[in-house]
């Protein structure tokens, strides 16, 4: 599907702020494709789709894993709010013809994973990055991110474990694997 298909969808479906933050996250992808050499064009679909999900209820996002056969973990079913992804990435690649691998950038774009492909790495920081974000450290991860994106992931990936143990809040296994990998990879 076209982006211009896409975007009015998401206009549709989400709220005005988090359609704005769909604009702002696709931006970013779009700048980071560039320097990546990500192709621009299915960036910027994933960028205005991956919160597609996100403003279900936490029950709608239970029975639409369950409809789909859709794997979702403890910390995910109690946390339902990280489900979004998941299901974003169902629906991105039923709904909008996505591959698999833009399906699987929409899936790690809030935990990150291991092993993660350049596509998912630039939705992860676009996603921590769009000028909406009210993120002290914005400016600084967005200028790491074009120089060096896995370092700009291991910073955010600091600050989110950081902030879950601060908030005595459980830590989602794939951000310490995919913080582990990244660490392991340098």
């Amino acid at each position: 599907m076209e982006l211009k298909q896409i975007e009015e969808d998401v206009r549709n479906i989400l709220s005005e702020k988090r359609y704005y933050h769909s604009k702002c996250v696709m931006d970013v992808c779009e700048e980071l494709a560039h320097i990546y050499n990500v192709d621009v064009d299915t960036a910027k679909r994933v960028g205005m789709a991956h919160d597609i999900a996100k403003e279900m209820s936490k029950e709608e996002k239970l029975e639409y894993i369950e409809k789909n056969a859709i794997y979702a973990d403890e910390i995910e079913r109690e946390n339902a709010g990280l489900l979004h992804a998941k299901i974003g990435a169902d629906i991105a690649i039923k709904k909008y013809g996505f591959t698999k691998e833009m399906g699987k950038a929409i899936e790690a774009h809030t935990t990150g994973k291991p092993n993660m492909g350049m596509l998912s790495k630039i939705l992860y920081i676009a996603d921590w990055t769009g000028i909406d974000r009210e993120i002290t450290d914005r400016e600084e991860i967005n200028d790491l991110a074009k120089v060096n994106i896995d370092e700009a992931i291991l910073y955010t990936l600091g600050i989110e474990i950081k902030t879950q143990i601060e908030e005595n809040k459980q830590i989602h296994i794939d951000s310490i694997l995919a913080r582990n990998y990244l660490l392991q990879s340098k």
